[in-house]
């Protein structure tokens, strides 16, 4: 599909658009009503919420890649937009860099010791 003034834009592919290609999504799937990540908080405890969440689906990578988003909003929704899917192949690829994106989070977080 072409779309007028495409010559304007980096992209002209809509495949070039996703960060995962050929994600079969169910057609009885009800997305959860996810708890939005804003980047503020432990990255490691929203991708446990997230995967509780999904639970039937944690076998299937492309719809967890893809339904991350979901559960994103505010800045790092335009952080997962941004990834590059030449970098993510795997939902092992995305927790890696997501984690490392927002680890400051838990590393500021004060412990018991420190309170």
């Amino acid at each position: 599909m072409a779309i007028e003034g495409g010559g304007d834009y980096a992209f002209v592919d809509m495949a070039e658009l996703c960060l995962v290609s050929d994600v079969v999504i169910p057609s009885k799937l009800k997305v959860s009503d996810f708890d939005k990540y804003k980047g503020t908080t432990c990255p490691k405890n929203h991708l446990k919420m997230y995967c509780r969440k999904m639970g039937e689906y944690t076998k299937d990578e492309k719809l967890l890649m893809h339904l991350f988003q979901e559960s994103l909003t505010k800045a790092v929704v335009t952080w997962y937009t941004n990834l590059e899917s030449s970098r993510v192949h795997s939902w092992k690829d995305l927790m890696v860099a997501f984690i490392r994106q927002y680890q400051y989070n838990s590393d500021m977080a004060p412990n018991r010791m420190q309170l």
